[in-house]
């Protein structure tokens, strides 16, 4: 669906929500009624028309848009094979990663060694497996949703156990931007429970100051990974001494 066609659509409910037709929209582009089912089924609008037919439906066009993109379906997984092409090629991945991170074409070739048509070329890429959408003059619209997460037993989870988990474990976590911390205690299961949601309200803040630092300059901001794991777990040693059932 291209992005005139998901405005279009977004116009059509806002008109059947308040009971409006095309009839009422013709009047207020001072225009037929055929004519204007001819320009819905061609999508052939002007701007001035949108914007005529936001204010009919007490909308501005800035709201318009918001209220078409929030009907948008949003991909919150994507499926093994998909995950399978992306880390087929390691620039494209790198692209994944940086796309959805919210870099833009210019930030990716001046700080990686890719040309802009290969950058272009991949997130091509990206598009037909519908992880972005490429805009007129390169921009990039994400496509997921906010809980987007890799499958967890997908290619590249498999990758950050094999290759990327040992690397982010390296650091002395001693600098003032790191923190490593560990502890060890016994739950029960509704403790346990009341934690895992505690970890996923950290998610979702990370997810908004991950927003929120969008508004600043890209020189302004440093990856950041946070890896947080709980699950039922004592020292290999202590397991080795447990009474086996029975004895």
């Amino acid at each position: 669906m291209t992005e005139i066609e998901r405005l279009l659509h977004t116009i059509k409910r806002e008109l059947r929500a308040r009971g409006m037709t095309y009839k009422d929209v013709a009047t207020a582009l001072a225009l037929s009624e055929p004519s204007v089912k001819r320009l819905f089924s061609e999508s052939n609008f002007t701007l001035e028309r949108l914007a005529a037919i936001a204010a009919l439906l007490d909308l501005s066009m800035v709201e318009l848009v918001a209220r078409a993109a929030e009907h948008e379906p949003k991909i919150r997984q994507l499926t093994h094979a998909q995950e399978k092409e992306i880390m087929a090629s390691e620039k494209l991945f790198l692209v994944a990663a940086c796309v959805l991170s919210h870099w833009g074409l210019a930030d990716i070739v001046s700080q990686y060694q890719l040309t802009e048509a290969e950058c272009i070329g991949h997130m091509l890429k990206l598009d037909k497996l519908r992880l972005i959408d490429l805009l007129p003059g390169n921009r990039v619209r994400l496509n997921v949703a906010r809980d987007f997460d890799w499958l967890a037993e997908g290619p590249i989870r498999a990758y950050f156990r094999a290759k990327g988990q040992e690397d982010f474990l390296k650091s002395t976590f001693t600098a003032q931007n790191e923190t490593f911390t560990f502890v060890h205690g016994m739950l029960t299961a509704g403790a346990n429970e009341e934690l895992q949601s505690h970890v996923q309200r950290l998610r979702q803040h990370f997810s908004t100051l991950h927003d929120e630092s969008l508004r600043q300059p890209i020189a302004q901001r440093r990856g950041t990974g946070v890896l947080v794991a709980i699950r039922e777990w004592e020292p290999e040693t202590f397991a080795a001494l447990r009474r086996k059932p029975g004895h």
